[in-house]
C-alpha cells in the first residue's frame, strides 16, 4: 500500500483530507503518525510557495528516517477583498497563532462593519504541493468564492468557515454537512485535483 504523508498537525484537516483522498488505495498519515517532528518556517510569499517549503522540508525528513512515501503539505487562506486581500497568507498566524479563531472572526468582523453585502467578497484558496519519492514536484490549486457574513454561524467548520458565507447556500461554510463542504471547499477541489494528478502517474 503506497503511504502519503500530509505535512498537518490539524486534526479537523486530516479528517477532510481521509474524507476526500479516501479510495486512493494509499494509508494517510499525518507528520505525528508517520513519527515526523518539524516546525517548519513559511516564509513564503504565496500559498504555493509556502506549500512547497513545507512539503520539501518534511519530505527530506521523510527520506532521512527511510520513510517511503509522497509527502503532501497545504497553504490555504481566506482573502477579503474589502480589506486588500487580508489576511491572506498570514491567515493561521493573524492576530497570532494561539489567538482563538473566535477572537480572530469577531475582528474580520468588526474590520467590515457597515460594509455592504456586494463589498464583502471573499475566497478561500488552498494550494497544495506533492513530492514524490523521487523527488518529482506536483502542484494544485483550489478557490471558493463567497463572502463574510455578520456574525458566526454554524458547528461543522474550524477557523474562519463560521463567517464565510456561499451565496449558492445561504449559509456558512460551517452550516453544512460535511460531504457538501468538501464538495464546495477550497482544499477538496485542490485535493481532488492532486489525487486525479497522483493516479495519472501512478
Amino acid at each position: 500500500m503506497q503511504t502519503i504523508i500530509f505535512a498537518t498537525g490539524n486534526k479537523d484537516k486530516m479528517k477532510e483530507i481521509r474524507m476526500i483522498l479516501g479510495g486512493m488505495g494509499a494509508e494517510i498519515l499525518s507528520m505525528k503518525e508517520a513519527g515526523i517532528v518539524l516546525d517548519v518556517e513559511e516564509n513564503g510569499t504565496s500559498f504555493e510557495e509556502n506549500a512547497r517549503i513545507k512539503a520539501t522540508a518534511v519530505a527530506q525528513r521523510a527520506k532521512a528516517l527511510s520513510i517511503d512515501a509522497i509527502v503532501m503539505a497545504d497553504d490555504s487562506g481566506l482573502e477579503i477583498d474589502y480589506l486588500g486581500g487580508e489576511p491572506g497568507i498570514y491567515s493561521a498566524r493573524y492576530m497570532g497563532e494561539t489567538t482563538s479563531y473566535a477572537v480572530k472572526n469577531q475582528n474580520l468582523i468588526d474590520r467590515l462593519s457597515d460594509v455592504p453585502d456586494e463589498q464583502r467578497t471573499a475566497r478561500f484558496v488552498c494550494a497544495i504541493a506533492a513530492v514524490l519519492p523521487e523527488g518529482e514536484y506536483l502542484e494544485t490549486r483550489g478557490i471558493m468564492e463567497g463572502r463574510i457574513g455578520y456574525g458566526e454561524s454554524g458547528e461543522n467548520g474550524f477557523g474562519y468557515d463560521p463567517i464565510f458565507i456561499l451565496p449558492k447556500y445561504g449559509c456558512t461554510t460551517a452550516d453544512l454537512d460535511p460531504e457538501v463542504k468538501n464538495e464546495e471547499s477550497h482544499r477538496g477541489k485542490a485535493l481532488r485535483a492532486m489525487r486525479e494528478k497522483l493516479q495519472q502517474i501512478t
